[in-house]
């Protein structure tokens, strides 16, 4: 028995091969396996609360919070009360813990609903229903069609003719067109036999559980004999069954270990950059703060040696104090405590509170709700906000994020001659709208209702016998690997291997010629109402590098002739001369269709020679038979026969997108937001789509392809691509070639690198492995990073994931990933923002995201409006609360010099308590949930403002100095003035106010206004509440210090209330006011003469659009055009055919057919008849 799988002591050693036996759990468990039950939590009841506290203590101002709680525990050197910082310190920790539990709750809830499905399992002999949790390795489950794979499974059987079954990869890669898979001849007899499944006994050796989607090998041993196992006879966990009644299946892989999860990214606990920033400002702040307790304690040492010493007798020492040195240490404690205000806890109160709001802003937003299925934006996530307003690079997936996946036959061109458009009584060509006049198909009984076409001349030629526009069809509707089903007569269902090819034949049989059905042998048409059996001779497939399939077929009038599709490109090269007039004019319909974005394609047909083809019959016949170079004689054959083509037509099928997917892409590549397309489709349909959406364009310098299939090859392209963008940075005093010549140097993060144009790049998943290796990496980001537009087809999830990890690894910018499905849950996981559509695809990845919603086109929303008001909302908030409590605790270190270095407050203990409490938590609150600087039109409007936030302008290391640089000049003033109007003052009636508590009562209040009016200076959007909370706390503090310092309160409380009558003495003297005004004054007149400087002398740009936006404003908005977008493109194909082989051999194998009634003419029409003429 292997020891894979087997624990050694508590430690499990790495699995390196898998063993199991069928129907054996006794066995299996043995090596402790991993059960299917999964967990995307974080958290369970009792690790709750210790991984939180954890979490939260990272911290560090938290664990700051906890160590002066500590502090004031000790009576010695308290000088504040301990639950100052317990209330506040428990408040935080019990709201963010709280949030982060109801996270976790939902994540739960989203695990046990999977892990609670139905399914059946073979147990005793017999079918037990049983939940997708207790499955384990080496049972044997019944699947039915439209169930969900429970787990890896090795095909066993299923109800398909050889045991084939048909299966949906959309959740693995993003694609919905089928695929097959095939059970091994010797597990297929089994069939629906539970007997038989029962007395299956078959032992299993594979790889350890990996990532890998693409790759499984494994052998399978039955009565002594050895089979070989592969991708092709597996069942992934992710899939869907389709087409099939039932499969069974053995699971080989369970839960974590399937393929699916090994591909998901862990739950990672993500914080800001501004979060990372304050952890570091902290401790400068902690710096700081300890270096002005020094300088304190060594005042307090000197001054208690010189002079407190001998004033014993007036000033006597605390209990325990013996000496000088000693009263300067406790005093550096007692300093600490009271100085902490420089990082108040209220500070994470607020910031958490600013982020919930502008959370439920998102939530509220009507403009991001989406009707046709009722989904609102949700913010997932409360902590990543600001985040949103500092992106510069984009991950998208393209299948349901980017397009609906939905194939439209938009139009064509047949022999010579576009159709699809439509024309005005003037023979001016318009715009298809929703009112647009539809072609009326109702007379065609066998026609897919949900076909739209709008040229109504198309019909007419059908209807007219037009030979070519017949052929055109014909065509359509003969070549294809497309599997119908009729489950009731009339009502045809097509299973194509791509949108695509369903999408040409339902166009095909709207237009009166139905493929009806299929034999390995024949095609079964209804042409015109009349149906037709076209003998099927040869499927010349389609593959990567033929770019085209062909069928041959004999007509019921015994014509043999090759039907063609295929790239324009490839096609044309297999032109007969004839057609040149022909080619010239449906090329300039096929560079129409391309750039409207439309996928092109070219039909041609040649007419056969029964003894040529008889002759050629026989050569494919052995080359197909061959055992060596089979695929290379196979092409030559065919490369032989599919000359001297007759040109029929073209094309043009639409790959929709998503409403405004193009003008969302524009606006924010405008905002200096790089995308990259992250896809498990084929190169030539990204590549496509990367036109349609206004990605990729013609006016670019180049678009680099990267395909090479060695490491050496991939290095060779990727360096080719950057010497054409940038040569300069092959040079030896390229800024980055230096720093990684040099080992010393810690920092990763590049520079960015500038190109001399605008390039795209595109890579396939396979050179991208090479590329993603450690001596290639740095290679592959740099090449990219210069590119506008990146596009990565046929990637793993996990590839893109490692495709965001390494952006994020060497630049220092904020990536943010979008996708639909379970493929993209681990590049959601590692990005720093995360965002999931509520598409076609499940909820994976709207349960793993931090924000979602229904359409990409929401997302220049979130991020040019919510993104950028939230990061502006909260660095205006950092940089006022910063300077409000530099200003405020700063007083005190002045005050040390004048109060013998003994600790004492400035302030009344009320003022200290309410000061970020009460009287300056509203007004920075309403500041921070209502501030806008232009509204969200003007913000999508002008793109360029978010710029700032990408380059982190707002509030970073240089604006935190000029803060504290603020903050202690105004408490230089706050200090000094009123020190020097109270300085051996007297009332009018002679008597003297320079006493301590009027000198308190001035310095406060004094503070206040000053901290009210700086506010009201950076509030750029004034509503009632800003008002009402900038009032409303001047008003509330004249009213607690009238009422405090009264003389009721003092004889109530005597002892808490000392300051008796010093308001009504101090604020009725005219020269404390004009104190106060000269305290304004020189606050505030430095801050508003550097902004009017700054504005002209040195606009950013933000100033420069803002003075645009007020220009604007001055006169009404033009309406914004609707022109529909052109695009300007060559010749591209973008078919879609299947990523590897065609169904083609599979189809004349006829190992997918099953045996059938023959065939009956029903639901016959004729369009020429007299009833349907002239409708």
């Amino acid at each position: 028995m292997p020891l894979s799988g087997l624990k050694f002591g508590k430690k499990k050693l790495k699995e390196e091969e898998r063993h199991l036996q069928a129907n054996n759990r006794d066995f299996n468990l043995e090596f402790e396996y991993a059960n299917n039950s999964i967990k995307t939590s974080k958290y369970n009841f009792f690790t709750f609360l210790p991984l939180n506290l954890f979490e939260q203590f990272q911290r560090i101002a938290n664990a700051y919070f906890l160590f002066l709680l500590i502090l004031q525990l000790i009576p010695q050197v308290s000088s504040l009360s301990w639950f100052t910082t317990v209330v506040p310190l428990v408040l935080v920790l019990t709201v963010s813990g709280v949030k982060d539990a109801i996270d976790d709750f939902n994540r739960h809830k989203s695990d046990n609903h999977v892990n609670n499905r139905p399914v059946q399992v073979l147990i005793n002999g017999r079918l037990k229903d049983d939940k997708w949790m207790h499955i384990q390795v080496g049972d044997i489950i019944k699947l039915e069609n439209n169930n969900f794979v429970t787990a890896d499974l090795l095909l066993l059987s299923s109800s398909e003719p050889h045991s084939l079954t048909y299966i949906e990869t959309a959740e693995l890669d993003g694609e919905t067109n089928l695929k097959v898979k095939q059970a091994l001849t010797v597990t297929a007899e089994l069939g629906e036999n539970l007997q038989k499944l029962t007395d299956f006994n078959g032992e299993v050796k594979c790889e350890a559980p990996n990532n890998k989607l693409d790759k499984f090998t494994g052998t399978l041993t039955l009565h002594g004999e050895k089979f070989a196992l592969d991708n092709e006879k597996m069942l992934l966990r992710g899939c869907t069954i389709r087409n099939t009644e039932w499969c069974f299946g053995l699971v080989i892989y369970a839960g974590p270990d399937t393929k699916l999860m090994q591909n998901c990214g862990k739950t990672t606990f993500k914080r800001t950059s501004i979060d990372r920033l304050m952890n570091v400002l902290v401790l400068v702040i902690f710096a700081f703060l300890a270096l002005m307790c020094f300088i304190l304690a060594i005042g307090n040492g000197i001054w208690e040696h010189d002079k407190g010493y001998y004033f014993q007798v007036y000033l006597p020492w605390a209990d325990g104090v013996t000496s000088a040195p000693y009263s300067g240490f406790l005093m550096f404690w007692s300093y600490v405590i009271i100085l902490n205000t420089v990082v108040p806890i209220s500070l994470y109160v607020s910031v958490e509170i600013i982020r919930l709001g502008n959370s439920f802003y998102i939530d509220w937003d009507r403009k991001m709700y989406y009707p046709l299925n009722d989904t609102p934006a949700q913010a997932r996530t409360t902590t990543l906000n600001e985040e949103l307003g500092q992106i510069k690079y984009i991950f998208s997936d393209k299948t349901g994020t980017l397009t609906q996946n939905i194939m439209a036959f938009n139009k064509c061109s047949i022999n010579g001659k576009s159709y699809g458009d439509v024309y005005d009584m003037a023979g001016q060509r318009t715009e298809i709208t929703e009112h647009t006049e539809k072609v009326d198909f109702s007379y065609n009984q066998l026609a897919d209702p949900k076909f739209v076409f709008y040229d109504h001349s198309l019909v007419e030629a059908v209807k007219l016998d037009d030979a070519a526009t017949h052929g055109f069809f014909r065509l359509l509707s003969l070549c294809h690997t497309v599997m119908p089903e009729e489950k009731k007569a009339g009502n045809l269902v097509y299973q194509a291997q791509s949108p695509d090819e369903g999408a040409l034949v339902t166009a095909a049989r709207n237009f009166g010629f139905v493929f009806r059905a299929r034999t390995p042998e024949t095609i079964t048409v209804v042409e015109m109402g009349e149906t037709k059996v076209y003998e099927l001779l040869a499927i010349l497939d389609f593959n990567n590098v033929r770019k085209r399939m062909s069928v041959i077929v004999r007509s019921p009038e015994g014509d043999l002739t090759l039907y063609c599709k295929g790239a324009d490109t490839i096609v044309y090269e297999l032109l007969d001369a004839s057609c040149e007039s022909l080619k010239d004019e449906t090329m300039e319909h096929l560079n129409e269709f391309a750039g409207e974005g439309l996928r092109t394609l070219v039909v041609a047909y040649k007419n056969l020679q029964e003894d040529y083809f008889e002759e050629w019959h026989k050569r494919h016949h052995e080359a197909s038979t061959a055992l060596d170079g089979r695929e290379e004689k196979l092409s030559e054959l065919y490369e032989e026969i599919e000359k001297d083509l007759m040109l029929l037509g073209a094309t043009a099928i639409e790959d929709k997108l998503q409403d405004g997917v193009p003008q969302t892409i524009e606006t924010l590549a405008k905002a200096h937001i790089k995308i990259w397309v992250l896809t498990g489709d084929k190169q030539e349909t990204a590549v496509n789509i990367g036109y349609s959406c206004n990605m990729l364009h013609d006016d670019m310098k180049d678009v680099f392809i990267i395909e090479g299939n060695t490491s050496e090859a991939v290095l060779d392209e990727l360096r080719t691509a950057r010497k054409k963008m940038n040569p300069d940075s092959f040079l030896d005093s390229d800024e980055i070639n230096l720093k990684f010549e040099n080992p010393s140097m810690k920092s990763r993060i590049l520079p960015e690198e500038q190109a001399n144009g605008v390039y795209g790049l595109v890579i396939n998943g396979h050179s991208l492995a090479y590329a993603l290796e450690g001596n290639l990496e740095l290679e592959l980001v740099r090449t990219a990073c210069m590119c506008k537009v990146v596009i990565c087809c046929r990637v793993t999830p996990l590839q893109k994931a490692q495709v965001v990890e390494l952006v994020k690894k060497y630049k220092k910018a904020v990536t943010l990933a979008i996708g639909d499905g379970a493929n993209d849950v681990s590049m959601i996981k590692t990005a720093h923002i995360g965002v999931g559509i509520s598409g076609q695809e499940g909820m994976q990845a709207v349960l793993s995201s931090d924000f979602s919603f229904a359409q990409f086109r929401y997302l220049q929303r979130l991020l040019l409006v919510h993104g950028r008001w939230s990061y502006i909302r909260m660095c205006k908030f950092l940089r006022y609360f910063f300077y409000k409590n530099f200003a405020f605790t700063l007083v005190h270190f002045w005050y040390g010099f004048f109060s013998g270095f003994s600790a004492q407050t400035v302030y009344d203990q009320w003022f200290i308590t309410l000061y970020n409490l009460v009287y300056t938590s509203l007004p920075v609150l309403g500041m921070s949930l209502f501030d806008q600087d232009v509204d969200d039109r003007w913000s999508m409007r002008f793109p360029h403002l978010y710029e700032p936030g990408q380059q982190n302008l707002y509030f970073n290391k240089i604006e935190f100095v000029k803060c504290v640089l603020h903050g202690i000049y105004s408490s230089l003033i706050l200090f000094f003035i009123p020190y020097g109007a109270m300085y051996d003052a007297v009332r009018s009636d002679g008597k003297a106010i320079a006493d301590y508590q009027s000198f308190a009562l001035m310095a406060q209040t004094c503070l206040l206004i000053v901290v009210s009016v700086q506010i009201g200076l950076d509030t750029a959007y004034w509503t009632a509440v800003n008002q009402f909370f900038i009032w409303g706390s001047l008003s509330v503090y004249f009213a607690i210090i009238f009422t405090m310092y009264s003389d009721g309160m003092y004889l109530i409380f005597t002892a808490s209330f000392p300051f008796i009558g010093t308001a009504r003495n101090t604020l009725s003297q005219p020269n404390v006011w004009l104190a106060i005004f000269l305290s304004i004054i020189l606050c505030v007149l430095p801050v508003v003469g550097g902004r009017f400087l700054k504005a002209q002398l040195m606009p950013t740009v933000s100033d420069k659009v803002l003075g645009k936006i007020r220009a604007a404003k001055k006169r009404p908005p033009p309406p914004l055009p609707k022109t529909r977008l052109r695009r300007t493109s060559t010749r591209r194909s973008g078919y879609a055919f299947s990523h590897q082989h065609g169904f083609g051999a599979l189809i004349m194998s006829g190992r997918n057919m099953r045996p059938k009634l023959p065939f009956t003419t029903t639901g016959t029409f004729s369009p020429n008849s007299e009833k349907n003429r002239h409708k």
